[in-house]
């Protein structure tokens, strides 16, 4: 079984999409001025998890989404992954209190890797990393530019620390989610004991066969976002695919 988690990217209250590398978020697109009934939407689809990013909080440490998210947390009995602009154990605890299920540190997997092993110890099952790799190499916050540290070598990093799962996407030289790098993310889940979900670009009911098709290697989700708002993916076919 593949779980998927319909994605909602929330920028000054609404779901917006940021598909360049660009830090400026005047160039986020509006997808959806009503995020709570987005949420309430999905869940009615079936869907059992959400994945919701801060974007606001990413790029600004902006707090402006809090009472947003906070709504959408309570709006839905699913449970929610939460990512964006979380820097610390105060930030963590926060969301945990008002009722976030898993929270996903990016940038602050590489800046402070003491944060993913105190925070997996306090919340165990519940901390999950995001890795976005350029060729190979873990990407800065901003997704441009990649670090010197392999991909991997970040993943068993974490993995050793505690982390419940690894989010992974392979970003292309635009600064942009690739299509889905099926050898990547294989690869990457075959040399961890922790669940992969895939976080690159799916396109199609044919693109989630092949991910899902790999599910026994350890890539246990799919975080979908485009292909669900454009329709070019319908969410009934999608689950009962991933659940076949």
């Amino acid at each position: 079984m593949l779980t998927l988690y319909p994605s909602l990217h929330i920028k000054e209250g609404t779901i917006s999409h940021l598909t360049s590398s660009s830090s400026d978020l005047r160039q986020a697109v509006l997808v959806d001025p009503h995020p709570t009934e987005r949420a309430q939407a999905f869940e009615a689809n079936g869907f059992e998890w959400l994945h919701v990013v801060d974007l606001d909080a990413a790029f600004s440490e902006s707090t402006v989404n809090v009472a947003c998210i906070e709504d959408i947390i309570k709006s839905v009995k699913i449970p929610v992954q939460l990512s964006g602009g979380i820097h610390d154990m105060r930030t963590i605890e926060f969301w945990f209190e008002r009722g976030a299920q898993n929270i996903v540190l990016t940038s602050a997997a590489q800046q402070n890797p003491d944060l993913v092993r105190k925070a997996s110890a306090h919340f165990p099952g519940r901390i999950s990393v995001r890795i976005d790799s350029i060729r190979g190499y873990a990407a800065r916050t901003g997704w441009s530019k990649a670090t010197s540290v392999k991909a991997l070598d970040l993943a068993l990093r974490v993995e050793d620390a505690g982390a419940a799962s690894i989010i992974f996407a392979d970003i292309n030289r635009g600064g942009a989610l690739s299509h889905v790098n099926l050898e990547a993310t294989v690869d990457l889940a075959f040399a961890l004991t922790i669940p992969v979900i895939a976080a690159s670009g799916v396109d199609s009911l044919q693109d989630l066969a092949k991910l899902k098709a790999h599910c026994k290697a350890g890539i246990s989700g799919l975080i979908m976002g485009h292909a669900l708002y454009s329709g070019a993916i319908d969410a009934k076919e999608a689950l009962k695919l991933a659940r076949g």
